[in-house]
């Protein structure tokens, strides 16, 4: 009897250490587009769909559910791209430009996010290139730690097919979301070219007078994250 109990307190002791985390793994990261090609990527896309775990993110894109018009571009040899976005925001077209930087790892891109103190990285989970993307956010703010994901429907057209939706759905629910607070964005117009306002990847310097005029444009919410 006592070598059964001191067997049990064993395998009690050696749980406890390792859920102080000596031996835990880190949660595994997802995995992006198999043979994933930057440059088939780029151009012209169009969010359609999107779903977040944050309230806040969800009431303001309740409150414009817009069509946002993005335009991707590479300049070869830079480890880096620019999604320029676009779309109506109170009766008015407001466009922003944020640069991504590549990874290691094809079809995974990293941002900061200034405005909420965030670190942003973006999975291209799945794409067939010539119709539509789905893209997987992972945003952690400072110092907070607060985390929240984002999922995205990008398409070549401002219409989707219902088997591209499905599929949306279906990665929706294996993020632990619900399909029904899925936000289909609405068409409200093409908007005609406007200053592009860039969100550095870099801490501004408080100094530099050019700087302080980055904001002149206010961001696209929907694009922020």
């Amino acid at each position: 009897m006592q070598r059964a109990v001191s067997l049990v307190s064993v395998l009690v002791l050696g749980s406890v250490w390792t859920l102080q985390g000596v031996h835990i793994l880190p949660e595994p990261l997802p995995l992006p587009q198999e043979d994933f090609h930057l440059d088939r990527f780029m151009g012209r896309w169009f969010e359609v769909a999107v779903i977040s775990t944050c309230p806040h993110y969800m009431q303001r894109k309740r409150g414009n559910p817009v069509i946002v018009a993005l335009q991707l571009q590479h300049v070869a040899l830079q480890g880096n791209f620019t999604m320029t976005a676009t779309s109506v925001r109170n009766g008015s077209c407001q466009q922003t430009s944020t640069v991504y930087d590549l990874t290691n790892t094809p079809g995974r891109f990293f941002h900061h996010v200034f405005r909420f103190n965030a670190e942003v990285d973006s999975y291209v989970v799945k794409t067939n290139y010539d119709e539509y993307t789905m893209m997987l956010l992972l945003s952690t703010e400072k110092p907070s730690g607060n985390k929240t994901t984002i999922i995205k429907l990008y398409s070549r057209t401002v219409d989707v097919s219902p088997a591209v939706l499905l599929n949306f759905t279906t990665l929706v629910r294996q993020h632990g979301m619900s399909d029904e607070a899925i936000i289909m964005n609405q068409e409200k117009g093409e908007c005609p070219p406007l200053q592009l306002v860039t969100e550095p990847t870099t801490q501004p310097q408080i100094s530099a007078p050019k700087k302080s005029k980055r904001n002149v444009v206010p961001p696209v919410d929907s694009h922020n994250i």
